[in-house]
């Protein structure tokens, strides 16, 4: 098989894989060593696409892992540590945004006690 049909295959699958618009998938590159075939993700693009989602959503975390498809661990890694050294206003934006979600957590856990019990 040539690295055309793999390439063709990758992308179909990037960008039909979780119902994830292809627009957002874009952070993922073909990586072709030993003729092993890899996803290797970009790890800069991925945490500003994330950063910038955030931001315009007002959304947390979870939400965020949830609609890129990625664990939230790799989603508060992309955030908190990574970003700061890639886009420090877009760093000290999300980081405003994170630090009120935080605070409100405890406010969310109830309410969301409460629709439980409540029905």
């Amino acid at each position: 098989m040539s690295i055309n049909f793999f390439q063709i295959f990758i992308n179909y699958f990037i960008t039909h894989s979780k119902g994830i618009p292809p627009a957002e998938k874009t952070y993922i590159q073909l990586d072709i060593k030993f003729g092993v075939i890899c996803l290797k993700p970009d790890i800069e693009q991925r945490a500003c696409q994330l950063a910038v989602y955030i931001i315009e959503n007002k959304t947390t975390v979870r939400a965020a892992a949830r609609r890129f498809g990625i664990s939230k661990s790799t989603v508060h890694k992309d955030l908190s540590e990574r970003l700061q050294y890639i886009n420090i206003p877009l760093y000290e934006q999300v980081k405003q945004i994170l630090e009120t979600n935080k605070a409100e957590r405890h406010i969310r856990g109830g309410m969301a006690t409460k629709r439980k019990y409540r029905g």
